[in-house]
C-alpha cells in the first residue's frame, strides 16, 4: 500500500511549514470575523480580548474551562438547544452503530500499512510538532500573529484534552481493541476501571479532539487562504479515521472527539478574535 512508504511526522511538518510560508506572504486575518460571527459562548468585546502569551497561558485555560463547564447552563435557559442537539443526536446514532461496523476493522487487514505509519505515538508527536513549529518560525521571523496562533492552538489542545480525560474517566468505555473477537461492542460503557489518572477509556477520542482543535485554529487563522482549511482538517481527519482502523476507538468516539475540539477551539478559544 501507498501508506507503507510514509511517515506521519515529516508530512505533517511539511504541511505546516507550507503553510506558515504562504502565510507570511499574505494577510494573516480571515475575511470572516470570528467577532460577527453567533457564539455559543459568551462573546469577547475589544476592550476585554484576553492576551496570548506564556504569561496568560494558564489563566487562559482556566477561563475557557469556565466557559465550557458553565455551557449546560445555556441550554437550560433554551439558547444553542438546536446545534447541541443535532451533534447529541448523531453521536446516539453512531453509538447504536458501533456495535455494526466497529468489527470490521478488527478483523481486515487492509489498513495494516496505514496503520504502520499512523500509529498513536506518531500520530501524537506529529500533532504537537505543529504548534511548536509555528512558534518557532514565529520567534525567528519576529512575527507576533504566528507565535500566537502557536500558543492558542497550544491553548485549545490542553482545554479539549482535559474535557477528553473527564469523559474518558467518567464513561468508562472499553477500547475495541479490549473487546474480544465476537465479543459483544454494544456493552462497552462504564467498563473500563483504571486509574482516574489514566484517562483510558474510549470515549471521546484524545488523538482525535487534540487534532480538531489545533486544526480549527489554524484554519481560522489562516482561513484567507482557501486551502488552509483544508489541509488542516484533512490531516485532522487521517488523525481520526486512524484512531478507528487501529481498534483504539469507536467511530462515535472520533466523532464526538472531532466536535469537542472543533466547538472549543472556534467558540472558547477563538472568540473575539
Amino acid at each position: 500500500m501507498i501508506f507503507r512508504a510514509w511517515h506521519v511526522e515529516p508530512i505533517l511538518l511539511g504541511v505546516c511549514l507550507l503553510a506558515g510560508a504562504h502565510a507570511f506572504a499574505a494577510s494573516p486575518e480571515d475575511p470572516q470575523s470570528e467577532s460577527t460571527s453567533k457564539s455559543p459562548l459568551p462573546p469577547d468585546t475589544p476592550s476585554t480580548v484576553r492576551p496570548v502569551n506564556w504569561k496568560s497561558f494558564a489563566p487562559n485555560i482556566l477561563h475557557d474551562q469556565k466557559s465550557i463547564w458553565t455551557f449546560p447552563s445555556q441550554l437550560a435557559h433554551g439558547e444553542h438547544w438546536k446545534p447541541a442537539l443535532g451533534v447529541t443526536a448523531a453521536v446516539g446514532a453512531l453509538v447504536a452503530l458501533d456495535a455494526y461496523d466497529t468489527p470490521y476493522f478488527g478483523r481486515t487487514s487492509a489498513f495494516s500499512g496505514f496503520n504502520r505509519s499512523f500509529r498513536g505515538r506518531n500520530t501524537a508527536l506529529a500533532t504537537a510538532i505543529v504548534p511548536a513549529t509555528f512558534y518557532a518560525l514565529g520567534l525567528v521571523r519576529k512575527d507576533s500573529y504566528t507565535t500566537q496562533t502557536s500558543l492558542l492552538s497550544a491553548e485549545s489542545a490542553v482545554d479539549a484534552e482535559i474535557l477528553a480525560w473527564v469523559f474518558e474517566t467518567g464513561t468508562g468505555r472499553l477500547r475495541p481493541e479490549n473487546i474480544p473477537p465476537g465479543g459483544n461492542y454494544a456493552n462497552s460503557w462504564f467498563k473500563s476501571y483504571s486509574s482516574p489518572l489514566s484517562g483510558h477509556g474510549s470515549f471521546p477520542s484524545g488523538h482525535t479532539i487534540a487534532a480538531f482543535s489545533i486544526a480549527t485554529v489554524f484554519a481560522r487563522r489562516y482561513g484567507s487562504h482557501r486551502w488552509v482549511p483544508w489541509v488542516a482538517y484533512g490531516a485532522a481527519g487521517l488523525v481520526g479515521f486512524s484512531r478507528i482502523t487501529l481498534q483504539a476507538h469507536f467511530p462515535s468516539d472520533v466523532f464526538t472527539g472531532a466536535a469537542f475540539g472543533y466547538v472549543i477551539s472556534r467558540y472558547a478559544v477563538l472568540r473575539g478574535r
